[in-house]
């Protein structure tokens, strides 16, 4: 990813995430990292949690620099079996039919990047095949239509 006005975004983070996500430690993962994540069970400490338990449809995750929809979860599974699956690997946990490809690329090392050029996490396969792990900070934007300053 060639450096870009922002790290390896063109714009910095956005000024409110969601679930009360920190927006320092989302600069740094999203914008000035490569390989590094917010640490295992970060999301958990966050609003995250709650309001995932109290949706019944899906929750569409957006670029925390962009407002570009990401991942749109829970896809082809329940929100119990999303949430579980993500306690258990310590971040939230994608799936291919989550993931919005108009906006995201799987690099040939695993990272998972979006296509502005925001770090996301990495895709670590599985039994199930392609999980992708990734930093609630780098996907608690808010839609482009709908960001606070």
């Amino acid at each position: 990813m060639s450096p870009k006005a922002h790290g390896t975004s063109a714009v910095p983070v956005q000024q409110s995430l969601r679930w009360g996500c920190d927006r320092k430690t989302a600069d740094r993962i999203c914008n000035f990292n490569r390989h590094y994540a917010e640490h295992s069970g970060y999301f958990e400490e966050t609003k995250f949690i709650e309001d995932a338990s109290a949706t019944t449809g899906e929750i569409t995750f957006y670029d925390s620099n962009t407002g570009k929809p990401l991942f749109v979860a829970p896809r082809g599974r329940t929100m119990e079996a999303f949430l579980a699956e993500s306690r258990a690997h310590g971040w939230p946990s994608f799936r291919d039919e989550e993931v919005v490809w108009d906006s995201v690329r799987c690099l040939p090392d695993g990272e998972a990047v979006s296509v502005d050029g925001t770090h996301l996490g990495h895709n670590l396969p599985d039994a199930k095949g392609s999980r992708y792990c990734i930093n609630l900070v780098s996907v608690a934007g808010r839609p482009m239509d709908n960001q606070k300053s």
